[in-house]
Order: C-alpha cells, then structure tokens, then sequence
C-alpha cells in the first residue's frame, strides 16, 4: 500500500552550518530554517515533507540522513551533482556569518519532479527564509506558492530576515508572499531588519497591512510571543527553561504552530501559541537546532499548565 502524501509541505534551503569553534576549528552542522521547520513538523507528528536539493556529496548525506531520520517524506528530498550551501557561522554572539553557494545544489530544485497529486493532498504549504533572495530558486518558489493558493491551499510564511534580504528585489517578494498568506511568523529582530525606521508597533502593523487574511504570530525570544488574527490577540509568556542556546527556536516555533493548526482543527489561538512556545522551549534546552518530539513537548505542557495565554479580544 502506498504511504499518503504528506499534509505539510515545506519548500526552501537546506545547508550545512559551518561554525567557528573556540580553538578555530570549524564545525559542520546540517541546517537550514525551512529544512528546520519541516523537520520540527515531521517529529512532532505531522507527516510532512521537506521540498528542497541538496548536494551529492558527505554534506548532502548527512541533510539526506537527517532527513530521514526525522520522519521527513522521502519523496520530495532531491539530490544534485551540485556543490552544496554552507554558511560560515564565524560568531554566534553576536552573530556574524556568510553564505557560500554559487550555483549551488538548492538553487537546482525543480517543482516538476515532486511526486503526483502532491498539491492536491497538502494542507498547509510553507515558504521562508533565504530561498526567496537566492534566485533562479526565489522565482520558482514565488511561482509555487502563488499556484498553491490559487488551488485553495493555505500557505504558510516566516520570512526569516538575514541580510540578503536588503536586496532591493527581495520587497517585491515579501509583498507577494504576505498577500497570499494565511499564516505569518515574525520576530521583532525581523521587523527591524524588514522595514528600517519603522518601530516595532508600526512595523507589525505593516506586516498586517500587506497580510490582510493572515494570522499573526510575534515571537520575542524570552518576552514570549502574541498571535493576532482580526481584533483578537493572544499573549503567550515564555516557557522557563534552562537555556543551552536558542538556535532554531524561531522555526520550532513555527513548526510548533503549524503541528497544532494541522493536528486539532478545534486549537484556538491560545491552544497554537502554546504548542509553539513549548516547542521552542525543547528547542533551546539543546545546542544547535534541535526538533522537539511530541512527547517531550506534551510533557513540558503538563508540567507548566499554569503558563497560559491570556487573550485580548479587543486588541487590533
């Protein structure tokens, strides 16, 4: 019997984090924020699947085996006798790094090879992060994400500032990503990044302006995050837990999210926020980008039942 196709498809980048170690040596970590996401979604239960290339070589196996290791769908992996993505992570605090990827192998995704009827069976289809400034990728995905919605499919968007970003082509992409949006992530280091001499209110409200159907979700590290849809809000305080870093809470968070909206059509706003700020809690108990099994995110949920958010009806 053949498995199903997946509800949750990610499209986007998958790299090889290469860190500066303390004696400075550097070391390799597979990575990437949508790779990220997706994989957070799949260990979380959704049965997702990560659209996006990688090399052929030891890099692209370890993402191929990370992959498969988190549950990811198979199907939708591609490999290419390409060189692979890395970025050189030379500091973290603050953090400093660069991409290397000239023609590399996520820049050579094609949508044509995904597997037939995969439109059809998803839900919820997610795009972010730098695989919409690196082009000819960032058109193809543009392309699919505005096909998806034209089939009623909702999409899902964490634009995921770095500074490629200042590109002057990368606003037309955001434009067009926030219209067709159902679901937006933010942090407040985006909304610094995305619209310069804005402050932070008028920035969000921004956000909302081009996102006009979307519902909203804030992330402000320790400050907790807001979910926004209409005139209701919901504030979600941080979980407390002992931090080891806070790699890949942001995209923890996002697929902590999507795993509610897909998993209990009946989540409210507060029940979402919830799920997603406990598994961006999990995430920073480790180091590095670390994707949350359900059971240690149900267990952190009973354990800080009394860490709820509070809704404001009124707030726009």
């Amino acid at each position: 019997m053949a498995t199903p196709l997946p509800r949750y498809v990610v499209f986007g980048e998958a790299l090889t984090d290469m860190v500066r170690q303390a004696d400075g040596s550097w070391l390799a970590l597979p990575g990437g924020s949508c790779w990220n996401v997706a994989r957070v979604g799949a260990r979380l239960g959704l049965a997702t699947g990560f659209a996006g290339a990688v090399s052929q070589d030891l890099f692209g196996d370890d993402l191929a085996r990370a992959s498969a290791e988190a549950g990811l769908d198979g199907r939708f992996l591609q490999r290419m006798d390409r060189s692979p993505l890395l970025a050189f992570v030379a500091s973290r605090h603050p953090p400093r790094y660069f991409f290397v990827g000239d023609d590399s192998a996520d820049l050579h995704f094609d949508p044509a090879r995904l597997p037939d009827g995969w439109r059809a069976a998803a839900d919820v289809i997610h795009f972010g992060s730098i695989s919409l400034v690196r082009q000819p990728l960032a058109q193809r995905l543009c392309e699919e994400a505005t096909q998806a919605a034209r089939a009623g499919k909702r999409i899902a968007f964490d634009p995921n500032f770095r500074d490629l970003m200042r590109a002057p082509g990368y606003a037309g992409v955001l434009a067009h990503m926030l219209a067709l949006a159902t679901y937006v992530k933010v942090s407040d280091e985006d909304l610094a990044g995305l619209f310069p001499g804005l402050d932070p209110g008028a920035a969000l409200a921004r956000v909302r302006e081009m996102a006009p159907r979307a519902t909203v979700m804030l992330t402000r590290g320790a400050h907790g995050m807001t979910l926004l849809h209409g005139n209701a809000a919901v504030e979600q305080p941080a979980i407390r837990v002992d931090v080891a870093d806070t790699v890949g809470c942001g995209d923890a968070a996002m697929g902590g999210w999507m795993a509610s909206v897909l998993g209990d059509a009946a989540a409210d706003l507060g029940a979402q926020a919830r799920l997603a700020s406990a598994a961006a809690a999990i995430a920073a108990t480790r180091a590095g980008a670390y994707p949350p099994l359900r059971q240690e995110v149900d267990a952190l949920l009973a354990a800080t039942a009394g860490t709820a958010a509070t809704a404001n009806a009124g707030r726009p």
